[in-house]
C-alpha cells in the first residue's frame, strides 16, 4: 500500500517561530512586495503539511524565513544550503528547507532582514485538488465534435467543432473495401494538442495512462466531480471523459481487416480560428503498423480493466475492446513493418516511428494479461524501463505485467517489477545530485511531461515496494512542474502567481478570452527547436531554462494530451495521500 504519510527530512538549523520578529514597516514592505521569482522559487500550489517542503533560493542570503503572507509575522527561520550550480540552466541556487512548518495557512519565503519575497503559497490538505480538477477537466475543453456549454465550459464555453461524421479516406489509406474517397463517421475524441487533429499514437499513451490512473486510484476517480454533462451518471467523471475518446477511437479500426488509421486529420494545420469555424475537409490516413499495434495494447488494456467494472456499460464496452484488440493484432501480425510515411498532400504531425519493438511488446504484454495466458519465458529479455512517450511503450508494457495478480504472471510480475524499480532507483540518485532536485538530465520536446511521467513511474515503484523512500523526489518533480525550476513559472495554465499566458493552442488563441484554457501543461523548456518564432524571441541557451511565453513557441508553449495524462496522474495521486 502506499503510505499516506510524507518522510520529512529536517534542517538541523531550522526554527519555527511563535510571535513573529522584525519592524512594523519591514512587515508591511514584504506583504506589499511583487513577488521575485528570479531570486526565490516556489511551488506556487503549495505543499500538504506533512510533505517535504524546499524552496530553491537564486540569491546570497545568510539566512531566510517564511512569513504569514497577510500579517507579514516570520514563523519560521533557517540558514539555506551550500550554493549548487547547475550546467544545464546556468545558474546556482541553494535549497531552503522548511519542512517543520505545518501550520496550514498562505506563506511567502523571504531572503533574511530583506523585502525580497516570494510568490504566496498555501499550505494545506487541499492544495492540490483544484489544479487535479483543472487538469483533467481540460480534456472536456479540448474535446472535438461536441458544444462546450456554459454551464460546464464557463467563459472557454465554445459551439462544436468538426463532426467528423463525413471523413474522407485518404488515397494512402484505401482498401478494396473502402477505396480513395470514401466517406466514414468517426466523431468525438480529443483535439491532440495546439492543433485540431486526432492522432492514434498520442492517443494510446494518453488513454493508457487515464486508464492507469483509474486502475490505481478507483475511489478517489469516483470523487472527482469535473462539471462534465456527464456528471452524475454511475461512471466516474475522469471514466466519462476518457470514453468521449476511447469511443472515437474504436472508429479508427477498418472493419474488414482490422488495421487502424494512423490519424484523422486536414490536409494542412489550419490558421489560430476556432474549432467551428475550421471547415477543411478531413481524412483518415494510411494505416500504420505502430498505430495498430498501440490500438491492440490499449485495447486490450481496456477489456481487463472494465471487464469486472461496477458499470455494465463498461463491462459491454470491455468485450467490444478485447474483439478489437484481437483484430488489431491479426492485421499488424500480417503486416510487421508497415510505416507511417507522411503523403505528399499531408504536412500535420506525423508521429512517425522506425522503431517498433517497442509497441509490439507493449502489445503482446497487454494482449497476453487480457486472456490471461502468460507468455514464454525469455518474454522480458532485452526489455528496460525507460521514462515512456508516444514512442518509447515497452514500459507501460512493464506497468501492466508489474501491477498483475494472476497466478500465471507471477514470475514476469515479479520480473518487471524489478526493472520498474531499479529505473526509478536510478532516478532517485539523479534527483539526489540535482541542484534543482529533479530526474531530468536531458530536456526534449515537451519536458515537462518526462518529469511528469519520471513522477509518475516513482510513485508505481512506492506502490510496488511499499516504500516511502520514493516521495521526496516525487514532490520535487511537483514542485518543477509549479514552480521551482529556472524559468519561475509554474508550468500549468490558471494556476500561481507566475503562469502561461499564450499558450499555443488555437482555441485560446482565437476565443477572445484574456486568459488560456486551464489545467493545461505547457511543453516547457528545451533547445530542440530555437527559431519556431519568427521574428526569433529571446531565447536562453541553457536547456533547462530555455522556454517563451508567446504563440509561436510550439516548441515550448503548446499544449498536448499526452503531456497532461502523467499531470493528471501525479497530481491525483498526490491529492489522493491528504488525510
Amino acid at each position: 500500500m502506499i503510505s499516506g504519510k510524507f518522510i520529512l527530512i529536517l534542517g538541523a538549523a531550522a526554527t519555527l517561530t511563535a510571535g513573529g520578529c522584525g519592524s512594523t514597516d519591514l512587515k508591511k514592505a514584504r506583504i506589499e512586495s511583487a513577488a521575485n521569482t528570479e531570486a526565490i522559487l516556489v511551488n506556487q500550489a503549495g505543499y500538504l503539511p506533512g510533505a517535504e517542503k524546499v524552496a530553491l533560493l537564486r540569491a546570497d542570503a545568510g539566512t531566510f524565513e517564511v512569513i504569514d503572507a497577510a500579517t507579514g509575522k516570520t514563523v519560521f527561520e533557517s540558514t539555506p544550503a551550500d550554493p549548487l550550480y547547475w550546467e544545464l540552466s546556468g545558474d546556482t541556487v541553494r535549497a531552503a528547507d522548511f519542512s517543520p512548518l505545518k501550520a496550514e495557512g498562505t506563506y511567502r519565503i523571504c531572503l533574511g532582514d530583506s523585502e525580497t519575497c516570494s510568490a504566496p503559497f498555501r499550505i494545506g490538505n487541499d492544495v492540490y485538488h483544484e489544479i487535479t480538477v483543472a487538469s483533467v477537466k481540460s480534456y472536456y475543453l479540448n474535446r472535438s465534435a461536441i458544444e462546450i456549454s456554459e454551464e460546464s465550459g464557463g467563459k472557454w464555453a465554445r459551439p462544436a467543432g468538426h463532426p467528423d461524421t463525413a471523413v474522407i479516406v485518404h488515397s494512402s489509406a484505401a482498401s478494396a473495401g473502402r477505396p480513395a474517397g470514401t466517406v466514414i463517421s468517426s466523431p468525438g475524441g480529443w483535439y491532440d494538442a495546439g492543433d485540431y487533429n486526432k492522432y492514434i499514437v498520442n492517443s494510446s499513451i494518453t488513454s493508457y495512462t487515464l486508464l492507469l490512473f483509474y486502475q490505481m486510484f478507483p475511489e478517489y476517480c469516483r470523487t472527482l466531480n469535473l462539471n462534465i454533462p456527464e456528471s452524475g451518471n454511475e461512471i466516474p467523471d475522469l471514466v466519462d471523459e476518457l470514453l468521449w475518446n476511447l469511443k472515437w477511437y474504436l472508429t479508427m479500426q477498418d472493419p474488414a481487416d482490422g488495421g487502424v488509421y494512423h490519424k484523422l486529420t486536414n490536409l494542412n494545420f489550419c490558421g489560430f480560428v476556432m474549432p467551428h469555424e475550421a471547415t477543411d475537409p478531413r481524412y483518415v490516413v494510411m494505416k500504420s503498423t505502430a498505430a495498430t499495434l498501440d490500438f491492440a495494447a490499449f485495447t486490450a488494456m481496456a477489456s481487463r480493466i472494465l471487464a469486472n467494472d461496477p458499470s455494465e456499460e463498461l463491462r459491454a464496452l470491455a468485450a467490444t475492446c478485447l474483439e478489437a484488440s484481437g483484430k488489431a493484432m491479426k492485421w499488424a501480425e500480417a503486416n510487421p513493418g508497415i510505416l507511417y510515411r507522411q503523403p505528399a498532400d499531408v504536412s500535420t504531425g506525423a508521429y512517425g516511428d522506425d522503431n517498433l519493438s517497442d509497441e509490439l511488446f507493449w502489445a503482446k504484454a497487454e494482449t497476453a494479461l487480457a486472456y490471461g495466458t502468460a507468455p514464454a519465458e525469455g518474454f522480458l529479455e532485452g526489455i528496460n524501463a525507460v521514462t515512456p512517450s508516444w514512442n518509447q511503450s515497452a514500459t507501460l508494457g512493464l506497468i501492466s505485467l508489474a501491477l498483475s495478480t494472476g497466478e500465471p504472471f507471477a514470475s514476469l510480475r515479479e520480473e518487471a517489477a524489478g526493472l520498474i524499480v531499479s529505473y526509478t532507483d536510478e532516478l532517485l540518485q539523479k534527483s539526489a545530485a540535482c541542484p534543482y532536485r529533479i530526474s531530468l538530465d536531458h530536456f526534449a520536446w515537451g519536458s515537462t511531461s518526462d518529469v511528469a511521467n519520471q513522477a509518475m513511474l516513482k510513485i508505481i515503484a512506492m506502490k510496488l515496494t511499499g516504500s516511502g523512500r520514493f516521495l521526496p523526489s516525487i514532490q520535487s518533480d511537483i514542485d518543477w512542474l509549479l514552480g521551482t525550476n529556472p524559468t519561475g513559472y509554474c508550468f500549468v495554465t490558471g494556476f500561481g502567481t507566475l503562469s502561461p499566458m499564450h499558450i499555443h493552442h488555437r482555441p485560446s488563441g482565437a476565443d477572445g478570452v484574456p486568459e488560456p484554457v486551464p489545467g493545461f501543461l505547457v511543453g516547457g523548456p528545451n533547445i530542440v527547436v530555437m527559431n519556431d518564432c519568427q521574428p526569433p524571441v529571446e531565447r536562453s541557451p541553457f536547456p533547462a531554462r530555455s522556454y517563451s511565453d508567446v504563440e509561436c513557441s510550439y516548441s515550448t508553449n503548446e499544449i498536448a494530451i499526452n503531456w497532461n495524462a502523467p499531470l493528471v496522474f501525479l497530481l491525483g495521486a498526490i491529492d489522493s495521500m491528504r488525510p
